[in-house]
Formats: structure tokens, C-alpha cells, sequence
């Protein structure tokens, strides 16, 4: 695209700011379902459970929900129709008709949007069974439970991430599910590279809930440097959620918040999802600062991605054919290296993993606490200084002549199918890292690589795999090479990090990583995993 284009859509005139009644009018949706059922003209009842619409089928008619596309749709014992309230994305009531939108899902990776009109014309109520409007209402509450209705999403469409095709995909997939979920939308097409970062920066974050990177994993992090560079960086960065419509290459966001790097079950996951804290980490380069959200590489997994740029119309099998070319040339990355230690052996991560993901108040205590009013400030204040600094008090300079791979991530997930940091959790104050022995041959090394994809990488004997919270690295006997913050390519050369427990937000399907750790690897397959 050679200009800007911006459009704003808010569906029925609705302006996104507070969740509208079910008659179309602003208002508050009451809390939970009413109890009675709605009786509908043909016979049927709608009633609202915790987990299900339930559509109480007559025996003279049977055609709606029977015919619907969704395989998620269950029938009870006595053939009343369970509709999963994870799907519902609307529900209102004009003239003489119940109008409800609905996500349908024909199949593990597809959506297909469908409406359902339920005539009320001439039906009897009980005399305390809600009306229409009320029901409406309180199955829109029930739906969305601890999720926003009607986020206030503001769109960045990257339309050449990847392979191409994110217009195609934000029109085709993404777009008429948000416009049926009542989103209001501003949308920006960007023109190149960076454009992301000056945008944000000069957003209305008062005026949205999320912004939306329609993209791969650059857009993103462009999308939290741009609110990093603002005045008021700490209020921004707690107070507006990043969110992923998956069109790149490697689509990590995604992946971890949403478990797929479909474009549209993303979308439903963002319609649906609730606000997460999320550690971020500040890299320290020169005099350069800049935020890091998903990982920081340097050897063999640097070099199978930004090595591979002139090969993006082979997405994420790019990043494969980059490995094995490299593993058989048995290159090492020399190093010196210091790390701040917080859990040493697997065995105390694979602990650390359990008592972590498993605490539920986790996300709710740490939004609560991070509610008030942040001012005017800035960025935090770096507790380790910068690279440019002398080396911190009680951290050892160690140098490594056979590292293979310097890998250190914030979310597991890197691509579909490769979860790299098993043991990732999305505010745990942790960065997981992970090294390589470089002295192998070339089919242990490329084994131990592959096996990220059958979830046997964090047991690998040649894997060291700790929990951090900052460190620095100085690359050494090497003028030149590849050094890849969050899949973005920075100067080679000595770079220092430390993490900042959650300071961002994002919008995660269910309060945390889709990812399961090094406590279950063995009961989950791989696809499960990214279709959960």
C-alpha cells in the first residue's frame, strides 16, 4: 500500500463505550440468566445453563439448530440442542424475533458465521418467565462472563507479513465476526515497516480496550515499543491489552494466547478473551532501550529466522530448512555470558511451571493490584542498569566457546507446533532460558531441535533449560552475525536484559499461556495442544 487507509465501523450504530440491552439501547446487561426458559411460537424454549444455550426442541419442529454447521452443538438425552455459550457472539430482539449470532465451527480450524432468528409471534409466557429483551440480555452476560462485551478494538493490518494475505484474511475471517460480536473498529493498513510504533505512540488509549496486530510477530512488537516510548509508558502498558490476529510467518502471539494460528479462531478467542498480565523485558543495547515481549536469540535459531527472510513464501517452513543448513555446518556462536538465576535445575522449573500455571488468583490479584493511576511515568527504572554499565554485583562473567544456541523467551510457543519454553507462564517474573551444547554432531543437534515438535526438548540431556531474571551477553570472535529480538533483527553486539513481572496486557483466551508444560507433555499430542 503506497498510503494510509483508515475506516471506523461500529455495528447498529453502537458506539463500543458500555454493553448495550438486547433491544439495541445502552445500558448494562443484568448479571446472569434469568431462570425461567423463553417459550418460542413453534413450541421450543430457550434456556441459558453455565456452559450452554439449550434450546428445548418440540416434536413438530426441528429445522434451526439442527441445520446449523456447528459440530461443538450437542444433544442431550432428551433431545434438547446444547449450544456453547463460548460461541454465542450477540443476541437481540427486533419485531417479533429473537436474533442470535453465533460462531459456528464445522471443524477443529474453520468458523462459520451463522444468525438464527427464533420467531416469538403469538408464543405464550408464563406470567414469571422473562421477557424477550431481558433473556437477550442476560444470555449476552452469561456468554461473555469475565470477558468485555463490545471490546473497543483498534486494528493495525500489516499486509505484508508472512506470505501476504492479511487484508484478505481481516475481510474474509476476522471482520464480520467482530462486527456481529458489537466491536467498535478503526482499522489502519500500514505502508512499511516501523509505521506501528508512531502510531501507537500517539494513540488515544483511553478511546480502546485492545489494538489488534493483523500480522505476524513484528506488528506486535512494534505495538508495545510504541507504547513504551510514550510519557505515560507504565499507564499504557497496564492499561490497553495487544492482541494477534495470526498472518505471519511464525505467529507466536497467537499461538500461546489463543492455541491456533488460525485468523479466525483468534478472532473469537479476542471477542471472548479476558485481559492478562504479561512480563515484558527491557533489552539495553548502546544507548538504546527497547521492550521485548516474546523472545531473544542468538546463534541457530537467530540465523534459521532473519537467515531466512528471502524465503517467507514458505512460512514457518522456513524456519526448518534454516536449522537443518545450519546444524550441518556445525557453527557455535561464542559468547560470554552472565545470567541472574532465579531457578537453576529442570526440576525446579518443571516446579516452579506447576505451582505458577496452576494458581487461578494469579491473574486477578495482579490486575487488581496494577489498577491505579500510573501518572505520568515512564518506563521503570532498570534495576540492573544497562549493558553500558559495570557488570552487576554478584553476576559472573563466564565464557562459552561451543554454544550452539542462546535462546530466551517469554511465551512458549514460537511458531505452531514449536514450544520451546515448556515452562513459560505469562507473569511469573521469569524469562525461561534455554542453551544448546554446540559440541554435537549433526544429527544430535538436529534431533534435539526436532524434538521441540513431539514435546520431548525440555528432557533432552544436551538442553540446559533455567529460569531467569536478567542477564548479558557479549558475542565474541564473530564481526558480524544475527541477534533477533521478538523475530526483529538488532546490531550484533553486546545487548543486556532484565524483566519487568507483568507490565504489559494482553488478551488471552482463557487468563494465560495455551500451552501445556513439562508436567504433561505425555498426555497431550501436539495437535491437541494448538487446538485446545
Amino acid at each position: 500500500m503506497d498510503t494510509q487507509q483508515a475506516t471506523s465501523s461500529a455495528v447498529n450504530g453502537q458506539n463500543g463505550h458500555a454493553p448495550p440491552s438486547a433491544n439495541g439501547e445502552n445500558g448494562t446487561a443484568p448479571h446472569g440468566p434469568s431462570a425461567m426458559p423463553l417459550a418460542l411460537a413453534d413450541g421450543r424454549t430457550l434456556a441459558v445453563t453455565e456452559k450452554h444455550l439449550v434450546v428445548g426442541e418440540s416434536a413438530a419442529k426441528k429445522k434451526q439448530v439442527k441445520a446449523s454447521a456447528c459440530a461443538l452443538i450437542q444433544t442431550d438425552a432428551s433431545g434438547d440442542k446444547l449450544v456453547p455459550l463460548y460461541n454465542v457472539l450477540w443476541a437481540s430482539v427486533t419485531g417479533h424475533h429473537l436474533l442470535i449470532s453465533y460462531a459456528a465451527q464445522p471443524s477443529k480450524t474453520s468458523i462459520k458465521l451463522e444468525s438464527w432468528a427464533f420467531d416469538l409471534d403469538d408464543c405464550r409466557q408464563p406470567a414469571d418467565a422473562p421477557k424477550p429483551e431481558d433473556f437477550a440480555a442476560g444470555l449476552i452476560s452469561r456468554a461473555y462472563a469475565d470477558a468485555q462485551p463490545q471490546k473497543r478494538a483498534y486494528v493495525l493490518i500489516n499486509p505484508n507479513a508472512g506470505p501476504g494475505g492479511s487484508l484478505r484474511k481481516w475481510e474474509k475471517s476476522v471482520k464480520p465476526l467482530f462486527e456481529a460480536a458489537r466491536m467498535h473498529v478503526d482499522t489502519v493498513v500500514l505502508s512499511k515497516g516501523g509505521e506501528a510504533v508512531g502510531l501507537v505512540e500517539k494513540v488515544d488509549i483511553d478511546k480502546y480496550d485492545t489494538i489488534v496486530a493483523c500480522s505476524g510477530d513484528g506488528t506486535p512488537h512494534e505495538i508495545f515499543n510504541g507504547l513504551a516510548k510514550r510519557p505515560d509508558a507504565t499507564r499504557a502498558l497496564s492499561k490497553i491489552a495487544v492482541s494477534h490476529i495470526p498472518c505471519g510467518s511464525g505467529n507466536a502471539m497467537a499461538c500461546n494466547l489463543y492455541g491456533s494460528h488460525r485468523p479466525a479462531l483468534a478472532a473469537l478467542a479476542i471477542i471472548k478473551g479476558v485481559v492478562t498480565p504479561l512480563d515484558l523485558v527491557s533489552i539495553t543495547q548502546g544507548g538504546r532501550r527497547l521492550i521485548s515481549f516474546l523472545s531473544q536469540s542468538l546463534g541457530i535459531i537467530a540465523e534459521s529466522d532473519l537467515g531466512t527472510e528471502h524465503l517467507r513464501w514458505m512460512g514457518s517452513k522456513r524456519f526448518d530448512f534454516g536449522v537443518i543448513t545450519r546444524v550441518f555446518r556445525r557453527r557455535c556462536y561464542p559468547c560470554d555470558l552472565a545470567v541472574k538465576v532465579e531457578v537453576e535445575q529442570k526440576d525446579g522449573v518443571r516446579e516452579h511451571y506447576k505451582r505458577h500455571a496452576s494458581d487461578a488468583s494469579l491473574r486477578g490479584a495482579f490486575l487488581t493490584s496494577n489498577d491505579g493511576d500510573h501518572g505520568g511515568e515512564g518506563l521503570p527504572p532498570l534495576k540492573y542498569g544497562t549493558v553500558e554499565d559495570a557488570l552487576p554485583e554478584g553476576w559472573e562473567l563466564v565464557s562459552y566457546d561451543k554454544i550452539g544456541n542462546f535462546y530466551c523467551g517469554n511465551m512458549a510457543y514460537m511458531a505452531p507446533d514449536l514450544n520451546f519454553f515448556s515452562a513459560a507462564v505469562a507473569a511469573d517474573g521469569c524469562m525461561d532460558l534455554v542453551t544448546i551444547n554446540g559440541d554435537l554432531s549433526p544429527v544430535t543437534a538436529a534431533k534435539t531441535l526436532m524434538s521441540v515438535e513431539t514435546g520431548k526438548f525440555f528432557d533432552s540431556p544436551h538442553v540446559s533449560y533455567k529460569k531467569i531474571s536478567a542477564y548479558r551477553i557479549i558475542p565474541r570472535d564473530q564481526e558480524d552475525g544475527y541477534i533477533s529480538i521478538d523475530g526483529e533483527r538488532i546490531p550484533f553486539g553486546p545487548f543486556q536484559a532484565e524483566v519487568h513481572q507483568g507490565m504489559g496486557r494482553v488478551i488471552s483466551k482463557r487468563g494465560g499461556y495455551e500451552a501445556f508444560g513439562p508436567s504433561n507433555w505425555d498426555s497431550v499430542t501436539v495437535a491437541e495442544r494448538l487446538h485446545a
